[in-house]
């Protein structure tokens, strides 16, 4: 116990600790520092190891003095006395190699010393603390698998909903459907009559440019005509000013420009009634393009409907997207689930099999004393600086591995000294039994004796 892989408390540490996180009642006011130096309590001591193992294993301190109903104890009566000693003894071998205690002994128990005390209750003061912090930590784990679990019942109430959802989008209702197949088809209908119109709108349209064509050089005519008489009518004033014809010559030339005006009459009469036949047609053209553009809002508000069709398509596609995506979630959050639950059942299947396995517990202890010995190193990592002490660290731990064998060899020997031992207080009480029962026997052979005088 020299060289320890723990640090050795003071004794006013090791009373504060044992008090608070041990103890309970009377007996955490009652423990002080008297109790364990200059020279410890048995009963004290006792106390301290039987609480621990109260609180370890939940083997409570009325247990430790319960004889085992064998049909081979006689007087169990007599056991009483040192049965409870030798239990908190075994249990205390038992658990003291997981604080890398390897050589308690029956005197720690019944006449402990001071460092000797102080170095164990220290080992056990290392352990709980280390127990506590992987406590702390089973708990963030435990609470974050509920938090998982929460948010898993929680996404699979999402999708449930999505998924109704996503149904009630996608199907049409059987009211509504005659309504759908009717739009569908006046939708078909109206297209096609669409496509006749428009084409035949285009050929007015054509014809419509045609005759307003025509008109604009009919007008133009016109209007050089109207620009041609006035000429002439100018010329003809001038003429007849300068010159004086003959009656007949300005008869001819009067019945010539009576003819000349009839044609012109006669061409501007075919103007306007070309003229009011173009009107007409435009009025049919303007019909024609309110009603275009009464179709045109049709389509439009066809249109709509169908840019809304296509938004619920889209948003569908969006669900089923998110649903996907949630599928891929819950199927990661039911594989974490399922490598949570075998973490879990492996955690409880050691644990309800540790009494079974108590029989193979010399090769457990060797991998479950490295595994300690691992965590005390990471915890003493981090207090002191490794990066100066790696070497030494290395050469303690090989030491160590050679007194760790030594001191199984050594524990081996006082487990064959305890048996011995055990051996011996048997024997001992067998002969005690006999004698007394010797002795009682002799008694009633005096009482025998002494009845007759009586």
């Amino acid at each position: 116990m020299s060289d320890n892989t723990f640090p050795v408390f003071t004794a006013d540490a090791i009373v504060n600790f044992y008090r608070t996180e041990v103890l309970t009642g009377q007996e955490a006011k009652h423990l002080t520092k008297g109790d364990l130096t200059p020279a410890p309590k048995p009963e004290t001591v006792q106390t301290l190891y039987t609480r621990v193992l109260h609180l370890l294993y939940r083997f409570r301190p009325e247990c430790h003095s319960m004889v085992p109903l064998l049909e081979n104890i006689q007087y169990p009566v007599y056991h009483e006395g040192a049965t409870s000693i030798m239990s908190v003894y075994i249990r205390m071998r038992q658990f003291l190699p997981f604080c890398l205690v390897y050589d308690f002994s029956l005197n720690d128990l019944l006449a402990p010393k001071k460092q000797r005390t102080l170095t164990v209750l220290s080992a056990i003061m290392n352990f709980l603390q280390f127990r506590k912090l992987r406590m702390v930590k089973t708990l963030e784990k435990q609470a974050k698998f509920r938090a998982d679990v929460d948010r898993l019942q929680a996404y699979t109430k999402g999708t449930s909903e999505a998924e109704k959802k996503i149904e009630m989008l996608t199907t049409i209702p059987p009211e509504q459907q005659a309504e759908a197949d009717e739009l569908a088809a006046a939708l078909s209908e109206l297209h096609t009559n669409t496509t006749h119109v428009s084409q035949e709108v285009s050929a007015k349209k054509d014809r419509v440019a045609e005759l307003k064509t025509y008109i604009a050089e009919k007008t133009q005519k016109l209007a050089q005509l109207k620009v041609d008489i006035s000429n002439q009518k100018e010329d003809i004033s001038k003429l007849k000013s300068q010159i004086v014809e003959s009656p007949e010559e300005l008869k001819s030339q009067m019945e010539k420009m009576r003819e000349k005006v009839k044609n012109i009459k006669n061409s501007i009469e075919e103007a306007d009634e070309r003229v009011v036949e173009l009107q007409n047609m435009l009025q049919s053209v303007s019909h024609t393009e309110a009603e275009l553009q009464l179709m045109y809002n049709q389509l439009q508000d066809l249109e709509s409907s169908m840019n809304n069709t296509n938004q619920r398509h889209e948003e569908n596609q969006e669900l089923t997207a998110q649903y996907e995506k949630k599928q891929k979630e819950l199927k990661n959050l039911h594989m974490e689930e399922g490598q949570l639950k075998r973490a879990l059942g492996m955690k409880l299947d050691k644990q309800s099999k540790q009494s079974i396995r108590r029989q193979k517990k010399k090769e457990m202890k060797e991998q479950h004393v490295q595994e300690v010995l691992g965590q005390c190193n990471q915890i003493q990592q981090k207090r002191e600086d490794m990066a100066d002490k790696i070497q030494e660290i290395s050469r303690e731990t090989k030491q160590l591995k050679a007194k760790i064998q030594s001191l199984r060899d050594v524990c081996s020997k006082e487990k064959e000294k305890a048996q011995a031992l055990y051996n011996t207080l048997s024997t001992s009480m067998d002969e005690l039994h006999m004698r007394v029962e010797m002795h009682i026997m002799d008694v009633k052979c005096d009482v025998a004796k002494m009845t007759p005088n009586f």
